[in-house]
């Protein structure tokens, strides 16, 4: 263990790793639950496409801890299998088939990408300032996907969203959550977060939420699981303009929330040197380029790396064994699905506000006295959370940066990479 995740190097323990992983796990496992369900709408049976959420994940997952060595846990994505569903298969009118074939082959492009260096050269042409940015934004973002699944933040036709219910049902549990993991964390106690999201989750059984004995039924133990869909591809319609819309707009998505992720949560667990470089980072995009390729070919949208995976380094995940743990516990959730489903959202909800307020820190070292800095860091910030989307976030901050730099004289900032980026995020907007 010593010598393949250098843990004392990174001041971690075994305990520590396994502890930061099941944290992990838990604040993500409803990926389980939720991603067959959206792909299910698309016409795909949702039994084998728990075992191809289940399998992939855990295969993307144990490929990020052995290659790259980094906490970062990788599944299907959010927002990605609702464009796979909503859009492309019931909007567009495409079969599901074609829909991973053009999953498929992002993944494809992703690994040759990530081979050439191209997606390392973008993480890299990233501004120092707005790297902090990012982590922060996706804090935020993850504490308005909290408080969301909770119930504390409602829609609202008036003013979009509004305060929810909370002296009663899920919201009421969250917040009691919340409390708990507060106090244990102020307190230092080690494993703070796991041990609220559990003690939560005692609590929401005499409250009616958490369900013991719901997802039992007809489940024999350590049965097998549906067998995944495997290599359910359809090429008919590769070299058509529309496939390629498809396409980009899978790829687009995908290469800037793991750029977003990885950013995001190396940044929190101190893992980045003083320019915000990221440690074995084409190793760890090319794990994901890997998992993307291989969810598809068991039958699963976009594999992506889980900005959740930053409750496992609030925990005190320092390296891939994090990982590890939970790619293990993704195989195990194949066997044991409905014990780890009985965990309702209202008790992973707390953990991930309480991480959108450890991911504040970076906020200190963002350089607000030059607006150039500034305001595209802004940005950057506040558009994740509003347009709900990593990606948005950095469209923002890159394209304010760009234009800011260029309008006060101090174009020769701007890097040749940062510019094409630039041209890339204008021709998006220009072919939307």
């Amino acid at each position: 263990m010593e010598k393949l995740f250098k843990l004392k190097a990174h001041g971690t323990t075994i305990k520590t790793e396994l502890l930061a992983g099941i944290t992990t796990f838990l604040t993500m496992a409803y990926i389980l639950a939720v991603n067959p369900g959206i792909l299910g709408d698309a016409g795909m049976n949702s039994g084998m496409v728990f075992t191809a959420t289940a399998l992939a994940s855990a295969i993307a997952t144990i490929l990020m801890a052995v290659m790259a060595n980094l906490p970062i846990a990788l599944a299907p994505g959010m927002g990605l299998n609702a464009f796979f569903t909503y859009t492309v298969v019931l909007g567009m009118g495409y079969s599901p088939e074609i829909a991973l074939t053009a999953v498929f082959l992002e993944g494809i492009l992703f690994i040759v990408l990530s081979f050439f260096k191209v997606r390392e050269a973008i993480i890299k042409s990233i501004p120092a300032n707005l790297k902090r940015a990012v982590a922060v934004g996706i804090g935020i973002f993850i504490t308005l996907i909290g408080m969301k699944n909770a119930g504390i933040i409602v829609d609202n036709p008036a003013t979009l969203v509004a305060l929810g219910d909370v002296t009663s049902g899920t919201a009421l549990l969250a917040l009691i959550g919340l409390v708990i993991i507060a106090v244990l964390h102020a307190k230092k106690v080690h494993g703070a977060i796991l041990i609220g999201i559990l003690a939560t989750t005692v609590i929401g059984i005499p409250m009616g939420i958490t369900a013991p004995f719901g997802g039992w039924s007809g489940w024999k133990p350590f049965s097998a699981p549906p067998s995944p869909y495997f290599f359910n591809f359809d090429f008919s319609a590769v070299l058509t303009l529309k496939f390629f819309t498809v396409f980009f707009a899978f790829l687009f998505v995908d290469i800037f929330d793991t750029v977003g992720t990885l950013v995001g949560v190396t940044t929190q667990a101190g893992l980045t040197d003083k320019d915000g470089n990221i440690p074995r980072v084409k190793q760890a995009l090319l794990a994901d380029a890997v998992g993307t390729s291989v969810g598809a070919a068991l039958g699963t949208s976009t594999v992506t790396s889980y900005i959740e995976s930053s409750s496992g380094v609030a925990a005190g995940g320092r390296t891939g064994l994090t990982s590890l743990f939970t790619g293990g516990l993704f195989l195990l959730a194949l066997f044991l699905s409905p014990l780890f489903l009985l965990i309702p959202g209202a008790a992973t909800a707390p953990a991930l506000i309480l991480v959108g307020f450890l991911m504040m820190k970076p906020v200190l070292e963002i350089d607000f006295a030059d607006p150039t800095e500034g305001i595209p860091a802004f940005l950057a910030i506040i558009m994740m959370p509003f347009c709900y989307s990593i990606a948005e976030g950095i469209v923002f901050g890159v394209l304010s940066y760009v234009v800011l730099k260029v309008c006060t004289g101090k174009y020769k900032q701007v890097t040749p990479v940062t510019w094409v980026i630039f041209v890339v995020f204008i021709l998006r907007f220009m072919m939307h």
